[in-house]
Order: C-alpha cells, then sequence, then structure tokens
C-alpha cells in the first residue's frame, strides 16, 4: 500500500496545503471543512469496520457518500442545505486528490458527480419599524449587562452586520469624529466601511471607555468576547421581552440575521439605491441585494394601490347594465 492511497496523508494536505497555503481560506471555511471530515472519517471508519489511519482513498466510495449524507440528514436531523454545505467539502477534497494524483482521476469523477440536492429557500424574516423599535427597548439599559445588549443591537440594526462581524469587532475598528464610521471585514476578507447614527455612537462611546484598541468591542460578564452562539442568545432574550409588547413578535423566528435583513428592508423603503445597500451589506452580486425587493410587503402593498382597478371594474358593470335590462324588457 503506497501512500498515495492512503486517505489520512490526503486529508493533512487538503486541509494545510491546499485550505490554508493554496487558497488562503477564511477562518470559517477552514473550521467548516475540518468539522465535515470529523464527521465524515469515523462514520466511513465504521461502515468499513477499519481503523480511521487505514483507510484509503478508494473506501470514500460514492456509495458510502452517499450512505454518510443520508446519515447527516436522518439521524442528525441537519437541513438540505447543511446537507450540500457537507458534500461541498467531499468534492473540494476529491478535486484535491485528482489534481495531484492520476490514478485516482477516475475515483474524482465519480465523486464530483454526485448531485446537490435542490432545496426550499427558506423565508426571509424582518421586522417592521414598530418591532424594531420594542426590540431595542427591551434590554433595560440602567444595568450593564442592558446598556451592552442595547448597544449591540443598536449596531447589528445601524450597520446591517453579519454576527461574525459583530464578534470580531474592535475598538481600532471604530473611528468617531465628524463623520463617525465603522470598519467591517466580512466574507472572504472584504472590507467595507458603515456610517454609524449618533445615537449608536453614544452607546459605543460609553461602552469602550478605557478600552485597549486592539480589545474586542463586545464582551460577555467574565470580560471575554461574545461568541456567535453568545450573540444569538442576546437577540433571543431582547425579542422575548419585547414580545409582551408586540404580538405581531410572536409568529416571528427572529435571530442577529433578522435584524440584518431589517436593515436591508428599511434602507430600500426609505428609497435608497439598491447599489448602495448591496454595498452596505457587502454583497458581492447584486441578485442577492434584489431579494429584498422581492420579499418586502409594504412595497408591494404601495405597487397594488398604485395600480388599483376597482374604478375599471365599476366602469365596465356600468357598460353591461344597460345590456342586461334590455335584455329583461325583451322578455
Amino acid at each position: 500500500m503506497t501512500d498515495k492511497t492512503l486517505l489520512g496523508p490526503w486529508i493533512r494536505r487538503f486541509l494545510l496545503e491546499h485550505a490554508v497555503d493554496e487558497r488562503n481560506f477564511s477562518r470559517n471555511t477552514q473550521l467548516s471543512y475540518r468539522d465535515t471530515l470529523t464527521l465524515l472519517l469515523p462514520f466511513i471508519s465504521t461502515v468499513r469496520k477499519m481503523p480511521v489511519d487505514r483507510l484509503t482513498v478508494e473506501d470514500l466510495s460514492t456509495h458510502r457518500i452517499y450512505q454518510f449524507l443520508a446519515h447527516i440528514e436522518k439521524d442528525r436531523h441537519c437541513s438540505g442545505a447543511t446537507r450540500n454545505q457537507r458534500l461541498g467539502t467531499i468534492h473540494s477534497l476529491a478535486k484535491f486528490i485528482g489534481r495531484h494524483s492520476p490514478q485516482h482521476v477516475t475515483w474524482c469523477a465519480d465523486v464530483r458527480a454526485i448531485p446537490f440536492k435542490k432545496t426550499a429557500k427558506p423565508v426571509m424574516t424582518y421586522l417592521d419599524k414598530p418591532e424594531i423599535d420594542a426590540v431595542l427597548r427591551a434590554p433595560d439599559q440602567r444595568t450593564e449587562q442592558g446598556a451592552r445588549d442595547h448597544a449591540l443591537l443598536l449596531f447589528l440594526y445601524n450597520t446591517g452586520a453579519r454576527v461574525d462581524e459583530v464578534a470580531h469587532l474592535t475598538v481600532a475598528d471604530i473611528t468617531f469624529g465628524s463623520t463617525p464610521s465603522v470598519r467591517l471585514v466580512g466574507k472572504g476578507r472584504k472590507t467595507r466601511y458603515c456610517p454609524l447614527w449618533p445615537a449608536t455612537v453614544a452607546v459605543l462611546k460609553r461602552l469602550v471607555t478605557d478600552r485597549a484598541p486592539h480589545g474586542e468591542v463586545f464582551l460577555n460578564n467574565r470580560g471575554q468576547p461574545l461568541t456567535r452562539f453568545g450573540i444569538y442568545n442576546l437577540v433571543q432574550r431582547a425579542v422575548e421581552g419585547a414580545r409582551a409588547t408586540t404580538p405581531s413578535l410572536k409568529a416571528k423566528c427572529v435571530g442577529p440575521h433578522s435584524v440584518r435583513h431589517t436593515s436591508a428592508v428599511h434602507l430600500l423603503r426609505a428609497g435608497v439605491d439598491i447599489n448602495t445597500i448591496r454595498a452596505w451589506l457587502g454583497h458581492v452580486s447584486l441578485d442577492t441585494t434584489n431579494v429584498y425587493a422581492e420579499v418586502d410587503l409594504e412595497m408591494k402593498a404601495k405597487a397594488l394601490a398604485s395600480c388599483d382597478i376597482s374604478d375599471e371594474v365599476t366602469v365596465k358593470r356600468r357598460r353591461k347594465q344597460p345590456d342586461l335590462i334590455g335584455f329583461l324588457h325583451r322578455l
């Protein structure tokens, strides 16, 4: 058995040589690749009844990959989108091995021929103005934790930032002055700048007083940076508190990304150019930003009102009425 047939060395090269050195993927992408392989290798080992370090490339057959994908959905109760994400990693691994090992080209083609599953797009959730106002009022700003929660929620609404961007935001990323702004590093390490409202500047100044420039802005009760899960729980806590005064929130599943959607929809309603919104949110393509125009019910209602056909229907009825009366007289 040569080194090129063993799967272990290929996994190591894929994670270090390909993901880090060649492609320089973001930390989140590297972790996603790692997590997929952490699930895949023990599964294949169990099916083959063979130690992980003895698995070969051919052991990762299309049949076993299909079994693994079914395991992801049925046993782990993952969505179709997660299933497709795991398959994308396997495709990348097969492409990497096939490119460096001609003897595995046929195997690579078979694996990469496994199709992605068509999945329904999830319904985009956004909040109307009274609803987001209720969420912003929910934290008790008289307490230290409540002041931090309010500042984070207001920052999310102001910038439309992704939760990962907020979790890694540092004091140095915020510029106070005549034109306050914040530097956000998004997907693919793309950098963008967003202006800040005076209200956002005020709460952020109080939050970062006497902080080191390299320190994170949003900290937990132990003084450690908030994680993505901590931010999610924070938003959930605020929404739960706001539901007491705003019943419409009870029918909505709201998370940090919902606040991002809310920012985009409200910018669109305010008449902001769609290309400006694209740059504001850090989208690569306008197609992604155009989704907000498709889901905004208020704009659709205004469009419907602008082409009201009730008068036209009335005119048609009036035109038909004399003919009906004449017909009755002829009887």
